[in-house]
Order: structure tokens, then sequence, then C-alpha cells
């Protein structure tokens, strides 16, 4: 075992309502609020030193329970999910580097509480296994972030030989052992001397944003933030814009490619991309869409740099063949790729591309981007219109990874104002200039929080602490 083994010695839960300051249209619902959950966990060392560690994730319910339930009913059970997995990770036993109590826990006990939890319920009530990772994430972060902290290191410096007791074979199949032999997943990231200084950040435009003023009659909002496309894409400098669309109307996002492309035109952006949100079912749909597009402007074609998961969640009872639409332009799964299994089933069906997130587990995402580029899949980094501490593993994740273009970052545009404490310590992570988030205030330490300074700014500045203790 390694000497740098650490232990849960407790662990504590904290969720803060946060109101968004337009709505957000996912799928077929519209995001007015979120609850966003943080936990605390602290850990002891071998040698009796003791530290804590901070991670966060929000409970986005369209994203990570769609369906016909009602949103406070589906934001009610995710909660008390997660006071469930307080309750067991006070008490966990394992020991180990970060990533290896994280893996084994998803895979013993959050599997057994998940099971637990949908027992007695329907089909339709039955929560589904992302929600399960989404609530499990903050707590496995926060071990991260200990583990970094309770031995004084950077925690994306630990994923080598010198601290983990296990080598990423023991982490997969079988069938996959002997392509890991021997190497860890530092092997596969950025070192820190390596990272960038700066990211491209994405602009996120939902299908309730309003893209242009001609037309637009309605109410504009007055809230020192921007209202308009062209107003943000100013402002921050923007160069990559991602278009959420409804893959259920085919003309309505054919239009809605072109209402943004004009704005492109008009101000020089660089890329787009187009997220169908799970909501296809059959490819045509979207190669329909493409090939009008390479016809009528092929330029706003050339710009789309990949189409994010226009298919089901669960594709392994939509085992659709995507080959169509990957020849046309990069595809990438985000919902689907729930870890590196259905990375392997769905580049079978014909997906070139995964995007990470760190709400399905930062132990996961590791696990997947390893896999993922062990086999020439390509890399994004989506967001989960992250505020506060979740910005921040998020994107360095995406630094450490190697994307193929930035980072996606939308929570400045949705709930800014939830973020003033972190970003009177970290203005570049939570502001987009230049088209860019820079990393040049994250901390030496754990995952780079500066939690300590970030409270005691908050404190002198005497704003309110809002995270109430579940």
């Amino acid at each position: 075992m390694s000497r740098y083994d650490v232990v849960v010695t407790d662990c504590e839960l904290f969720f803060q309502p946060i109101e968004t300051r337009v709505p957000l249209k996912f799928g077929p619902e519209v995001t007015t609020h979120v609850v966003s959950a943080r936990a605390h966990v602290f850990v002891a060392a071998k040698d009796g030193t003791q530290s804590d560690g901070w991670g966060e994730t929000p409970l986005s319910v369209a994203w990570v329970w769609p369906g016909s339930l009602g949103y406070s009913y589906r934001q009610s059970r995710l909660q008390d999910f997660c006071v469930s997995l307080r309750d067991v990770w006070k008490h966990i036993a394992y020991s180990g580097h970060a990533m290896e109590i994280g893996h084994r826990f998803v895979h013993n006990e959050l599997v057994s509480l998940w099971n637990e939890e949908n027992e007695g319920y329907g089909e339709v009530e039955k929560m589904p296994w992302l929600a399960a990772l989404v609530c499990d994430s903050l707590f496995d972060l926060a071990l991260h972030d200990a583990y970094g902290k309770v031995h004084g290191v950077d925690s994306w410096e630990t994923f080598n030989e010198n601290y983990m007791n296990h080598d990423l074979a023991w982490f997969y199949d079988e069938q996959y052992r002997s392509l890991f032999e021997g190497k860890y997943p530092g092997d596969y990231l950025l070192g820190k001397d390596d990272l960038p200084g700066e990211l491209v950040a994405w602009h996120l435009i939902g299908a309730k944003d309003i893209v242009a003023r001609a037309g637009y009659d309605g109410e504009v909002l007055q809230d020192g933030y921007p209202f308009f496309l062209d107003e943000w894409v100013e402002r921050d400098g923007l160069k990559c814009l991602k278009v959420k669309l409804t893959g259920t109307d085919g003309e309505w996002d054919y239009r809605r490619l072109i209402e943004v492309g004009m704005v492109v035109r008009a101000h020089g952006v660089s890329w787009l991309t187009a997220d169908f949100n799970c909501t296809v079912t059959n490819p045509v749909y979207v190669t329909d869409i493409l090939d009008r597009l390479m016809v009528e402007y092929p330029d706003l074609y050339a710009k789309i740099l990949y189409v994010e998961q226009p298919f089901p969640y669960d594709i392994e009872h939509h085992p659709i063949d995507v080959h169509s639409v990957s020849a046309r332009k990069p595809l990438f799964m985000d919902e689907s790729a729930h870890d590196w299994r259905y990375l392997a089933y769905g580049r079978k069906l014909g997906w070139t591309g995964v995007a990470l997130k760190t709400c399905k587990t930062l132990s996961g995402a590791l696990l997947s981007l390893c896999w993922a580029k062990e086999h020439g899949m390509t890399l994004m980094v989506q967001d989960l219109t992250n505020p506060m501490l979740a910005q921040i593993p998020h994107v360095v994740l995406a630094a450490r990874a190697g994307t193929i273009m930035g980072v996606e970052t939308n929570s400045m545009q949705f709930y800014p104002e939830a973020s003033v404490n972190e970003r009177r310590i970290h203005p570049g992570l939570f502001e987009r200039k230049d088209g860019c988030v820079r990393l040049d205030s994250l901390g030496d330490v754990g995952l780079g929080y500066r939690y300590d300074e970030i409270e005691e700014a908050r404190i002198a500045s005497h704003a309110e602490d809002l995270w109430q203790r579940a």
C-alpha cells in the first residue's frame, strides 16, 4: 500500500438554491432555478495528518432526470439521495488514493444505494443512473481536493505511480487491461508546466435565448448583463457558440442555426456546435439539416466543429447506428457517456468523441478520458452551468485533458451573481475576456480552490453565507 493512502473521517453536506437571470431551455423543459449541492469531506493520512476538501455540483434536474414527473418532486429526490450519500461517505472504510476510493464507491456503495432508492418505484419514477452519478460527484470531488491538501500538493499531480496503489489496468475490464498495464491517468493529462494560461470559452445559446434585436418586441432584461447575442459576443470577445436545438422540429432547428449564423458572420465568430439534446431518434433528422446547411450556407457548415448528443441517453436501449452523422461532422457523446464502458459501445455505433463532465465524478471522467485517448476519440469538456466552486475543477479538467477546442462555460450567462464570492479570488475563471477564461489564479494544493481565501474575502465584504446545512 502507498504511504500516501488516506481514509475518510467525516463528511458534511450543504445546499444553496439559485435563480436563473433568464430561462434556460433544455430539451422539452425550461429551467428557472436550480439547487447546487456542496460536500465537505475530511480525511486522515497514514501518518496521522488530517485535512479537508470541498466539492460542488448543481443538481440540474432537467439534465439528469428528464421526464414527465414534477420538477420539485425530482429535485427533492435528488437532494434526499445526496443526504443518503453523505451518511454513507461519513463511514466509508476504504483507504487509498482518492481515485481508487472514488472508483470503489461508485461500483459498490453507489450502485447499492441507487438500487435501494429505486426499489418499489415504477419505471417512470425510477431515478436514472446519471442522476445518481451527479449526486455522488460532489463527494468524489471533495475527496480529490482533500487528498491533495492533506499531502500539500496539487491533486492533479498525484495521478501517477508515486501516489497510486494501482495502475490503470486495475480499473478496467479484463479485455482492456493489457492496454493500460503500467500506465496511470497522469500519462494522459497535461502536466502543470504544460498547462495553457487560458482556454477558449464556448457560449451557450439556449432555445429560449433572444438572438437578434430585429423583430423582437418583448421585454429586454436590464440587469447590467448582455441580453442579445451580439451584445455577449462584443462584450466577451466570443469566438465559439454552442446552439441548443429542439431535435423535434427540423425547420425550427435549421432556421435557428441560420439566425445564429448571421451573428457569426457579422462578428467574426470562429466556431459553432449544434446540441440536439438527446431528442432525435433517426440520424436522417441530423444529416438532412447538415446537408441543407452545406448546400445553402457552406461557410456556416464549415464553422460547425462538432455535433453533440442528438440521440437518446440510453444507447443500450437505443442502439442507433450513427456513422452517417459522424461521416459529416465529429459526433460527441455527452449524456450517454456515463462511463468508459458506454464509450466502448458508442464507438462501435459510430460516435467519434466524448464530452467529459466533472459531474459524473472526476474519478469516472478520468477513466473515460484515458479510454477515449487510448482509442483515438476526441475530447471536449462540457458545462453543467457550473457556478461557484463547481466551475474550478471543470475548467481545469479541460485544460489538463487537451480538448478539441477550449471549454464550455456558461454560468456567467444564467446566474453570474451566484459566483460573486469566488470571482473575487478567481476573476479570470468567472469572467470571459477576449473569448477566453484564465487559469492564473489557481491555488497550489488540492483542486486549487483557495477556499479559505474565498471565505475570508466573503466575510470582509459582509456577504451573506447562503449555504444551508443538510
